[in-house]
């Protein structure tokens, strides 16, 4: 690991404080999961510890949506109730960032989730997360866009209104206050 993508102990160990108390909390989205075995895998595998930390700080709340018994992989999902606040007004990508004028933001979705060491979700994982709850119901948020669509100038994104999930297409090159991106990381 280097330096970049380390974290303290004191942070580590307040992060999974936070984490249990989420996972606790909300059971629904992990039944007849233990809470001992996330520990386990998360203590062997740090790198992904850094990634958690930097989905929590950036307003995530990650919470384990899923878990796959042939390899012993748990999923993390965003699950704050609106689009992450730390991650809002960004393009699409770096190719979206750089096609603008003016008025650049001053990162893209893609490269914060790179750098992040995350996966922006899927629309199936977007409509999946919604089974746990009502997301977006204010925000929006980017979504893994296909490349036949993106190489068209377009990305998709998603939200929640009217008790229903949304997905809608816009130029890469476009932001708002109120979108940002939900992550996926899979320890």
């Amino acid at each position: 690991m280097t330096k970049e993508t380390e974290i303290v102990p004191h942070l580590q160990e307040e992060l999974l404080r936070t984490l249990k108390a989420r996972f606790e909390k909300n059971r629904h989205r992990h039944q007849g999961l233990d809470w001992v075995e996330v520990a386990a895998r998360l203590e062997a595998y740090p790198r992904k510890v850094w990634s958690l930390h930097e989905m929590e700080r950036t307003g995530g709340e990650p919470d384990v949506v899923r878990y796959d018994e042939k390899t012993g992989e748990f999923t993390f999902y965003d699950c704050s109730t609106e689009s992450p606040k730390g991650r809002r007004s960004v393009c699409y990508d770096r190719a979206g960032l750089e096609s603008r004028k003016e008025h650049k933001p001053a990162s893209s979705a893609l490269d914060m989730a790179a750098a992040m060491g995350i996966d922006l979700l899927t629309e199936a994982q977007y409509r999946e997360l919604q089974r746990f709850g009502n997301f977006d119901a204010k925000t929006s948020s980017w979504l893994k866009t296909p490349s036949h669509i993106r190489e068209l100038g377009g990305a998709l994104f998603g939200d929640f209104r009217y008790n229903q999930v949304f997905v809608y297409h816009n130029g890469a090159q476009s932001y708002y206050s109120a979108r940002g991106f939900r992550g996926a990381l899979t320890v």
